[in-house]
Parts: C-alpha cells; sequence; structure tokens
C-alpha cells in the first residue's frame, strides 16, 4: 500500500476520536451540533479513504456512492443501506441548518459512529497499518 494511502486511512482514525470525543459528552446544543460537525469531516474522510484504497486495486471512485458501493463489493463494508443514510444524512445537514434536522441526525451518529469505525478497522487491515 502506498504512503498516500495509508496517511488518509491514519487521517480518518483520527477523524473518528475526535467525533467519538464529541459523542462522549453530555448532550447540549453546542455538543450536538459539534458531533455532527465531526461527522460530516469524518464522512468526507471515509469516502476518501475508501476511493483512496480502490485505487490501489486498480478502480476510481469518484463521489461518495461509488465508494461505498466498491467498498460493499470488496467486503470492506455489510450494510450499504446504512451508508446512503449516512450520505442522506451528510448531504442534509451540509446544505441547510434546521434544528429538527439535527436532532434526527444526532439520533443516528452511534449508529453512524459504529459504522465509519468498522470502516476504518478494516481499511486499515488492507493498507496494512
Amino acid at each position: 500500500m502506498t504512503p498516500e494511502a495509508r496517511a488518509v486511512v491514519d487521517t480518518l482514525g483520527r477523524a473518528l476520536v475526535r467525533l467519538r470525543s464529541a459523542m462522549e459528552q453530555p448532550k447540549t446544543e453546542w455538543t450536538r451540533d459539534s458531533a455532527i460537525q465531526r461527522f460530516e469531516f469524518t464522512f468526507e474522510l471515509a469516502w476518501k479513504a475508501v476511493a483512496r484504497v480502490a485505487r490501489e486495486e486498480g478502480i476510481e471512485c469518484p463521489s461518495p456512492r461509488t465508494a461505498f458501493r466498491t467498498a460493499l463489493k470488496l467486503g470492506w463494508i455489510t450494510d450499504d443501506e446504512n451508508w446512503l443514510t449516512m450520505l442522506d444524512d451528510r448531504n442534509r445537514t451540509s446544505h441547510t441548518y434546521n434544528e429538527a434536522t439535527a436532532e434526527d441526525l444526532y439520533s443516528r451518529l452511534r449508529a453512524h459512529l459504529a459504522a465509519l469505525t468498522g470502516l476504518h478497522a478494516r481499511l486499515t487491515e488492507v493498507a496494512g497499518l
């Protein structure tokens, strides 16, 4: 695995630590919004990590949807439905702020964190870290 692929997987791991830290805080409006922001950048790193590692396999992934379909085919994730929900969540929060949407997303963040953590573990294996 190239150093670039290893670096993006490592960066994803650091982002997961920050997301987990936000989720461990008592829920307030501020910590909820912080967790959502951390989810957004962790999600971005996740699909870019998949794309970078897939490139090592000769597969191009120009979008998050393509990246997660590829991850499913390669066995790096097992539930594409959850990943499509994450993609929708990221799209809704990054383009518009709405209190009800924030609450709805926050209620799913623990499941998203678990899925992101599982992907990171699998990419860590693939990248040989």
